[in-house]
This record gives structure tokens, C-alpha cells and sequence, in this order.
């Protein structure tokens, strides 16, 4: 049986991927123009809303667009609709059509812009480029009886509780005897109103992130048999999983510059790249944020890298770059189009039971011409 599903919920299974703090302050991401409670039934996600993507949405019966790019960056002073900016908008909101952006949070978010750009490369060891945003973590500690240990366990790896890099079911379990006395009003588990019990229990202790930490806890005591739980919450100093922009790893084996950039042609699809440095030199460890990353040459020095692949590169920055030993490839802005199909697919693994169609927009929005 399926089901309708508002903007609203839509957003919120995008946010899980790609949570509202991962964006930088300047960005404005989120609703830009439309409405959170209106059913919606046809989604098409698109890289930039620009007016050929308008007309493309009215001519399908889109009910919300999704893009990379914000089409509001500043707040409007007027909506003046003999201006581009003007038409779009006056476009979208005669015909219902909501607008959502999910721009540098997406680009931080695990399988996110950077890593669907860093794949077809087949790096090795990758790596956050530039952390942007560790996660806070938090110990839980709770008290189940011997009985329900299982119970609870259960229910906290669930949620995500107790994951440590690469290993799950992370705990620590002491063994001891528990006291407690129902009062009146109470209907123990265990024991009987106004009599001293002694109970054996486990204290499991797991360690937990701050974006799960209120699911984890509810599971928790669901899954125990105590009216009234005791647990403990503690904040850790331990940093939690990084966040941040762009990729670093390394290829499986050395190749040629030269060879590298025609790679690159052919993995993102696109007719030219510009590239520094000597198209002879062997590179390996490769560095790639989508988008403008010009500022982040020092960064993918820093960090090994043979090849630095962004956008936007001026030409002095180029220079800079060169001058450190740092070849780069600048394969456009535009390659940042992986985002469509990355985020139908992730769209469609989440509505299995909700009848929303999820399209991506034909209209090409790279602005500039290869000739």
C-alpha cells in the first residue's frame, strides 16, 4: 500500500543525509521558495533552478525540485517580474512548485557531491580533505536486569549506538547487584510495593553520537522492562565522526598525468579539462572537492596530494599551486551534476512505500560552450 508524503517529510529524509549543520553559515540551504505541507507526488532533482528547469517542471507536473545550487542566495528586496530572477519565481509559485537546496551540507554528507565524485576514481583510503564539522559523542550508560540484557543490547545497536569506526556492537558490561523499593502508585517489573528488592543486573555502557543520541535512548527504554529506568549520559571529549569538503586518496597504481586528465574526461563525461603542471610526472595520492576549491591548494599540499581536481581555478591561484609542486585539474563547476542521479537513487531506497516518482531534469546547465 502506498502512500502521499508532504514536502516536509521529503525534507527530512534528505536532512538525514545530508543534515542542515553540515552547511557553512553563508549558505542559504533548505526551502527557498514553496510551501512544507504540500503533498507531493513528482519530485525532479536538478544541479542549478534556472528558468529552463521551471518550464521543464511545469511541462512534467513536478510538485518539488530539489538542487545543489540555492536559487536564493540573498534575501529578496522585490520581486520584480520583468527580471529572470522575477519570472522564476512568479513561474514556480502560480503552478506550486516548491524549491529545496541541499548545497554545502550534501557536499560534506558521507556519499554525498565529493564522495560521488571521488568513486569512479577508485581511490584507496579516502579521506575528508577539509573538516568542516566533528560530531559530538555522549557515553550511555544503563542498568538492565540479567534477563533483558539481550533485549536492550539489541535495541541500542539498532538505533546506531555503539559504532567505533569501522566496528559496531561496541560495549561494556559490569556485572552487580541492584536495590530499589516500589513506592506506592508504582506496578513493579519486579518485586513487590513497599519491600526492599535485590536484583541482579548488568550496567552496559556504549558510546553514542550526538545526532542519535535521543533515538538511541527511546529504543533503550522501550526495549527494557523497568517502569522506571536508570541510565547516565555523559559528554566525551573523544572526537566523533569528521565532516568536511572534498576527498583524498590514493590510485591503485601510478599513472601519467597526461593519461590521468584523459581519465577524468571520461569518468565525468565532459569534453575538456585544464591541467598545470608536467604531463609526464607519475602522480598518485589525489585530492578533489567539487565545485570552487581554489582556496584549498594549500590543503591538498599539505596533505600529499600529487593532483589537486576543483573548479573555477584562476589563473594565479594556478600559478600558486604550480609554483608549489601541486598539479591540478580543473575540470569545471559543472561536474557537480553527479548530485542528480546520487540523490534519485538515494530518494528511491527511501520511498519504497510512499508514491512519489523522482525524476532528473534533461536541461543542461552548464553555461559555458566547448568549441
Amino acid at each position: 500500500m502506498t502512500k502521499s508524503v508532504t514536502n516536509s517529510e521529503l525534507f527530512k529524509i534528505m536532512e538525514e543525509w545530508a543534515p542542515q549543520h553540515l552547511a557553512y553559515d553563508w549558505d542559504n540551504i533548505g526551502l527557498q521558495i514553496g510551501s512544507y505541507s504540500q503533498k507531493t507526488t513528482k519530485v525532479m532533482v536538478t544541479l542549478d533552478v534556472v528558468e529552463d528547469v521551471v518550464d521543464e517542471a511545469i511541462e512534467k507536473d513536478v510538485d518539488l525540485i530539489i538542487a545543489h545550487h540555492p536559487m536564493l542566495f540573498k534575501p529578496l528586496k522585490r520581486v520584480n517580474i520583468d527580471t529572470h530572477q522575477g519570472r522564476i519565481v512568479r513561474k514556480l509559485l502560480t503552478h506550486n512548485i516548491t524549491v529545496y537546496a541541499a548545497h554545502t551540507n550534501l557536499d560534506s554528507a558521507v556519499g554525498g557531491v565529493n564522495d560521488l565524485l571521488a568513486e569512479p576514481l577508485n581511490l584507496q583510503s579516502t579521506k575528508v580533505l577539509v573538516d568542516v564539522y566533528h560530531e559530538d559523542l555522549f557515553k550511555v550508560a544503563v542498568f538492565v536486569p540479567v534477563t533483558h540484557m539481550e533485549a536492550v543490547l539489541d535495541a541500542l545497536n539498532k538505533a546506531g549506538a555503539g559504532n567505533i569506526g569501522k566496528y559496531s556492537h561496541c560495549t561494556f558490561q559490569t556485572q552487580g547487584q541492584g536495590t530499589f523499593k516500589p513506592l506506592e502508585e508504582t506496578n513493579p517489573f519486579i518485586g513487590s510495593k513497599g519491600e526492599l528488592e535485590k536484583v541482579e543486573e548488568v550496567k552496559i555502557e556504549t558510546i553514542v553520537p550526538h545526532t542519535i543520541l535521543s533515538k538511541s535512548v527511546q529504543k533503550m527504554i522501550k526495549a527494557h522492562p523497568y517502569e522506571e529506568v536508570a541510565y547516565d549520559i555523559y559528554p566525551l571529549k573523544n572526537q566523533g565522526n569528521g565532516f568536511g569538503l572534498g576527498r583524498i586518496g590514493e590510485l591503485k597504481e601510478k599513472v601519467t598525468l597526461k593519461s590521468f586528465a584523459e581519465y577524468i574526461k571520461k569518468a565525468y563525461d565532459i569534453p575538456s579539462v585544464r591541467v598545470t603542471g608536467d604531463l609526464t610526472q607519475e602522480v598518485k595520492k589525489i585530492a578533489i572537492l567539487g565545485g570552487s576549491g581554489e582556496k584549498y591548494i594549500s590543503t591538498a599540499k599539505k596533505k600529499g596530494a600529487d593532483v589537486y581536481i576543483t573548479g573555477d581555478m584562476t589563473f594565479h591561484t594556478a600559478q600558486d599551486a604550480e609554483n608549489m609542486g601541486l598539479s591540478v585539474i580543473d575540470p569545471g563547476h559543472h561536474v557537480e551534476k553527479v548530485m542528480t542521479e546520487g540523490t534519485r537513487n538515494y530518494l528511491k531506497k527511501k520511498l519504497t512505500t510512499q508514491n512519489v516518482d523522482v525524476i532528473i531534469s534533461e536541461v543542461d546547465t552548464e553555461p559555458f560552450k566547448f568549441i
